[in-house]
């Protein structure tokens, strides 16, 4: 392993070791939670400017497959664990975490103190970082970070999003993949706005009988609505992506279309972000964010605990209950997490209902928009 160095934006300056790419990197620092999943967290787009930091201490003991990519490649700027393991061992193992890292060019920093970072974090909010193979000398790696963009400042939507339209056709069923051929005949059909959206929600939303046209962000919502008019579509479903939503001015232009439209959405993480500015209430930027797969989320309809996968650092403000019912709440700091619009068949979700990686107690609420477009 090559030696690596970090400098954080407070200050914080450590020594490590390189599991992964070598090469320069600046960006945002965050830690999750999960005790499963990492190939899955770090093929999210939602993860795209991002170093993650994780709690759980033994990282690579189960290698990577293709089967658990969550898009087409690894969009997380790094990854930093305690101890990795070099020695993976499992029956569905393809490769090592290390060489997935170094194909994907994404750095891999260990042998650091993760409670350390993390306590940090979660003392002081989410920061900018940097992290070198190449870059030892403390004041160096500061002038870069201090000259770099901070996440805030970068679309990511348009590195993530898909560049052109195309079906989606794969689902799973129990624990059977199928295509699309082999499914139920769908009873909707949607278009996903892709502003970096995982594959499993992809699958969850064949799963509940929906046939799927995934668009790119830079979709009009003129043609949505005509096809909509033409009974060609049923709804729309708006995905999970990276940044800071307050940024996609185009995007949010035309959500008010489709919105004033009265056409059935549904969205997620971002998207949830996105029908809320574009209703008129900003987002605004928790001091750390929620990301990991055990975040425990109250259906206030039900009264049921539901335990949630969450990776997000932006939230809607309170005041939305003006013009929404709040359906879910986070127990952990009773931030918002699900909506139900007033005057419009519109409604979201903060947290991820998809069951990969994660908890399967939510998987109904993509049940739920197939219902609301039949309604």
């Amino acid at each position: 392993m090559k030696k690596a160095w970090v400098y954080l934006e407070n200050g914080t300056f450590l020594e490590a070791n390189s599991f992964g790419a070598h090469d320069t990197v600046v960006g945002e620092i965050v830690f999750n939670t999960s005790l499963t999943g990492y190939q899955e967290i770090m093929s999210d787009p939602s993860y795209a400017g991002q170093f993650v930091t994780f709690t759980m201490p033994e990282i690579g003991n189960v290698g990577v497959n293709a089967q658990d990519m969550e898009s087409r490649a690894a969009h997380a700027k790094g990854m930093i664990v305690r101890k990795y393991q070099q020695r993976y061992s499992n029956f569905r193992a393809e490769d090592s975490l290390e060489h997935f890292l170094k194909e994907q060019n994404v750095m891999g920093i260990c042998n650091i103190d993760t409670r350390f970072l993390t306590k940090m974090i979660r003392k002081e909010g989410a920061m900018m970082m940097i992290a070198s193979t190449q870059i030892s000398d403390r004041d160096e790696l500061k002038k870069i970070l201090e000259n770099s963009p901070r996440i805030e400042d970068v679309n990511y939507i348009e590195q993530v999003s898909t560049k052109e339209a195309y079906k989606h056709t794969s689902s799973t069923y129990g624990d059977r993949a199928f295509a699309y051929e082999d499914a139920p005949l769908p009873e909707a059909n949607i278009v996903v706005l892709d502003f970096g959206v995982k594959r499993n929600i992809l699958n969850e939303l064949v799963n509940a009988k929906m046939g799927v046209e995934v668009m790119p962000n830079s979709f009009s919502a003129d043609d949505l609505i005509a096809r909509y008019n033409k009974k060609e579509i049923d709804g729309v479903f708006l995905s999970n992506g990276p940044g800071d939503p307050l940024v996609l001015k185009k995007e949010q232009e035309q959500i008010k279309k489709l919105i004033a439209a009265k056409i059935p959405m549904f969205g997620i993480c971002l998207g949830h972000q996105l029908l809320s500015i574009s209703h008129g209430y900003d987002t605004y930027k928790l001091k750390f964010g929620h990301h990991g797969g055990n975040h425990p989320v109250k259906n206030l309809k039900t009264g049921l605990v539901e335990i949630t996968a969450q990776n997000h650092n932006y939230n809607v403000p309170d005041n939305i209950v003006e013009i929404a019912e709040a359906t879910h709440i986070n127990l952990f700091d009773n931030t918002i997490e699900g909506l139900k619009y007033n005057d419009a068949p519109i409604f979201s979700v903060q947290h991820h209902p998809e069951s990969s990686p994660g908890p399967k107690e939510s998987r109904y609420i993509f049940g739920e928009f197939l219902s609301l477009i039949k309604r």
